[in-house]
């Protein structure tokens, strides 16, 4: 054999453990699905890598969703902590932004509403305007690397921190190397790549008030977020009162069935699902968010949509 021939031989030899790598990696590779149990509800993950990422991805995803729970569930108090504050900037920006609309110091009125304790009751109307005394994002301040909140007031972070723990764990995963997946926590969902069938994922929005969709929606490298008036609520002498308050009058907010909003950051379509919910001109607050659009189901089960769809 010349030298010519020794060469090539070796060169494919030096090639055999790549290839065997770069072979492995792409049979082993297959779509996985579970099913998870956070924030009271189910969560879906379906990843599409190798068995041994898919168990490492699945690992902190539970890591963060855990760690999302310890610091925003309600009666949570570590309010210095670099997570809580980083959140509560972005929950303060959105209140800006919505004039108000979106509010995480409702809770002394989901607790007053019974939403809390699961005994829901119609308070009077001295009882709400107790309660709003103890409510306001301007009563909330950082004050040496920690929070200060007025006596007698709670955060509230149900509008904002599921949506907030999805973009982590799909920040996490993506540096994996997974480039095609799909995470629904609940309703706040991110996907990114195609689906199984090698197409956008296919994301429906509920009926407010019957079984099944209104609409089927495509999605790819995006998130979307829902609130409804069907989540939580009660009905007293034919009145539906919900759990999505407005934070100006201490009622449940009026005039929509639901909102679902589309953009590309979970945290952001979660409170501003709420923020359009709860505001009387959502046109105004989605034109600070051009990259968002949304989809509303007016309280006679009209659809419109806003924005960029």
């Amino acid at each position: 054999m010349n030298s010519s021939g020794k060469m090539n031989k070796r060169l494919c030899l030096s090639l055999l453990p790549l290839l065997f790598y770069l072979y492995g990696c792409n049979i082993s590779a297959t779509w996985h699905k579970t099913t998870l149990l956070y924030f009271d509800t189910i969560c879906e993950v379906n990843l599409f890598c190798p068995p041994s990422t898919f168990k490492a991805a699945l690992k902190e995803t539970k890591n963060t969703f855990s760690l999302i729970e310890e610091k925003f569930s309600p009666g949570a108090s570590d309010y210095s902590s670099s997570m809580v504050l980083d959140l509560f900037k972005t929950a303060a920006e959105i209140n800006r932004s919505s004039f108000g609309s979106f509010d995480i110091t409702v809770a002394p009125l989901s607790q007053l509403w019974g939403f809390k304790s699961g005994e829901n009751r119609v308070p009077s109307s001295e009882e709400i305007l107790s309660a709003l005394k103890r409510t306001g994002m301007k009563k909330v301040c950082i004050n040496k690397g920690s929070l200060m909140l007025a006596a007698g007031m709670e955060l509230d972070w149900g509008g904002i921190a599921k949506g907030y723990g999805v973009d982590l764990v799909a920040k996490k995963i993506k540096e994996m190397g997974i480039s095609k997946g799909f995470i629904n926590a609940g309703g706040d969902l991110c996907c990114w790549g195609k689906n199984p069938e090698g197409k956008p994922w296919q994301v429906g929005i509920k009926h407010p008030r019957e079984a099944g969709f209104v609409e089927i929606i495509p999605l790819s490298d995006k998130s979307a977020a829902t609130t409804g008036d069907y989540q939580r609520y009660f009905i007293k002498k034919g009145i539906r009162y919900h759990h999505v308050f407005n934070p100006h009058t201490g009622y449940p907010s009026q005039g929509k069935q639901s909102v679902t909003v589309i953009g590309p950051e979970t945290c952001l379509c979660d409170a501003l699902s709420t923020a359009l919910f709860v505001s009387k001109t959502p046109e105004k607050i989605l034109k600070k968010y051009p990259e968002y659009g949304a989809i509303l189901i007016d309280a006679k089960g009209e659809i419109l949509s806003l924005g960029k769809i």
